[in-house]
């Protein structure tokens, strides 16, 4: 028998994105009824899917893992306890199953005994019919061997190691892997929950349980009301998913949701991306990490011997690890933070004060058009934050990164633009080289119109100086492009 299933849940059992599930939707390969779709739809079109086979299913984790900054992250099965109770779960599911096609059994039995009462008191041809059918109808229904659902089948194992979990008012879908909190969870797929420490001692993350069942995984000073844990109010950070959520929980839409912060972080490396750009690695601490949005800044502040030392960067990292802190700073004799990191005078847990974030270059979540991207030398520091995000929610199709540079080997990245569009069909990498920054916008404006993708039907991102910013915003709309779907920020 067919189940119905949910995109987002269809999509990370299938392993591919939602969004190609949604192309595939509107192009009418893929039937949906209400937001879902049917299991033998899905095996019909993916007829030899393994879920560790899946290539697609590796290439997106690949990207994950890259975009928490983590060398190794394994999709582990949760603790005893916690499997235990999934499975007692699905063992209670399974044992009402059984009790219904006992009943109806015993409902056929009892229906055919009066027919073969009604047929000896009054013999017709009819009824003596009727229970045969009836017979051979109940054998053929219980001898049946019909081959399992394949998707049903491996929706039902995943249930074991992760949960789904729908958060309301919003709507956004997300998986809840192994022993991990669900406020962990919600991070890893690029939404914007609110919370603070995240060790169980603020109660930001304090969210309404509409549906559903938590464990409790880490130990909480934060203690709710009775009221609060009658009505099904819960910490996120400190408890994991046990079935299926239905969650109310407050997210950060735009960069006013999102509170100023002042820490003190420490260096964990400073590492040369090439001559002229290094990448300066900051670590929060456990109890105090920093909540900011894809594509904001910082401001980074040393005190030094005589004098505080300050500069305002853009966070190159994703928003899902919310501890380690990435920045591309170039040489710039005129900014003496970033003279004396070139300097080697910031070493390994020196102390680095952090304040912000701050600004509103930010992806809008609530689209689903194409991303593009267009940045200029350093303009592109934020690019890996917004494109990382972007891949955690899972919801963008197609996206194009311009990257013009204005000196040799000034794609001081390149070998990750290339491992995304290597690991991801819709993604494209288009290095530029330029003069200066005039010629680069010149270029790059060029390059857009070359793309498949119309810019007017795309949420475009620009980065760059003075020079380029302006006069790439101005192609652009020009071009067509509404103000509404252009993001830009000059650095």
């Amino acid at each position: 028998m067919a189940q119905m299933l949910t995109v987002s849940r269809a999509a990370h059992l299938i392993g591919v994105t939602r969004a190609s599930l949604q192309k595939m939707i509107s192009a009418g390969e893929l039937s949906s009824f209400d937001g879902m779709v049917s299991s033998e739809d899905l095996t019909r079109l993916f007829p030899d899917i393994r879920l560790e086979e899946s290539g697609a299913f590796e290439r997106i984790t690949k990207i994950r893992e890259e975009a928490f900054g983590r060398r190794v992250r394994e999709r582990i099965l949760p603790n005893q306890e916690i499997l235990a109770e999934r499975l007692a779960a699905q063992s209670e599911e399974l044992e009402d199953v059984r009790r219904h096609l006992a009943h109806y059994h015993d409902l056929i039995e009892a229906l055919r005994e009066r027919m073969a009462l009604a047929a000896n008191d009054s013999p017709q041809d009819a009824l003596a019919d009727l229970a045969s059918f009836l017979d051979q109808g109940l054998a053929s229904v219980l001898g049946s061997e019909e081959p399992a659902d394949a998707v049903a089948v491996m929706d039902e194992v995943l249930r074991v190691v992760s949960a789904h979990v729908t958060v309301k008012p919003s709507g956004r879908e997300f998986f809840v892997e192994g022993n991990e909190s669900v406020l962990k969870a919600a991070l890893r797929a690029g939404l914007a929950p609110s919370y603070g420490c995240g060790n169980g001692n603020c109660g930001l993350c304090k969210a309404r349980v509409v549906s559903g069942k938590l464990h409790q995984v880490q130990q909480s000073d934060y203690l709710l009301s009775a009221n609060e844990r009658a009505q099904g109010y819960a910490l996120l950070c400190s408890h994991t998913a046990v079935s299926d959520l239905v969650v109310e929980m407050l997210e950060a839409h735009s960069a006013a949701d999102i509170p100023q912060q002042e820490i003190v972080a420490r260096v964990k490396s400073a590492t040369p991306l090439d001559g002229e750009v290094m990448m300066l690695h900051l670590q929060t601490p456990r109890s105090n990490r920093l909540r900011f949005l894809a594509g904001q800044s910082l401001t980074l502040s040393v005190t030094g011997s005589t004098a505080t030392f300050r500069g305002d960067y853009a966070i190159a990292s994703c928003p899902c690890d919310d501890r380690n802190l990435l920045f591309h700073i170039r040489r710039d004799d005129g900014d003496e933070f970033a003279r004396r990191l070139f300097a080697g005078a910031l070493k390994a847990q020196d102390a680095v004060s952090i304040f912000g974030p701050w600004g509103d270059f930010i992806l809008d979540q609530d689209s689903r058009r194409p991303l593009l991207f267009i940045a200029c030398d350093t303009g592109f520091a934020p690019m890996p934050s917004l494109i990382d995000n972007a891949l955690a929610a899972d919801e963008i199709g197609t996206m194009t990164m311009v990257w013009a540079a204005t000196r040799p080997g000034g794609h001081y990245l390149a070998n990750q633009c290339r491992a995304w569009a290597d690991a991801l069909d819709d993604f494209r990498y288009v290095p530029l080289t330029a003069a200066d920054a005039a010629a680069a916008a010149t270029a790059a404006l060029q390059a857009v119109r070359q793309q498949p993708e119309d810019p007017a039907a795309c949420d475009v991102y620009v980065a760059g100086g003075p020079s380029f910013t302006p006069a790439v915003v101005d192609g652009l709309r020009a071009a067509g492009v509404p103000e509404a779907q252009i993001h830009s920020v000059i650095y």
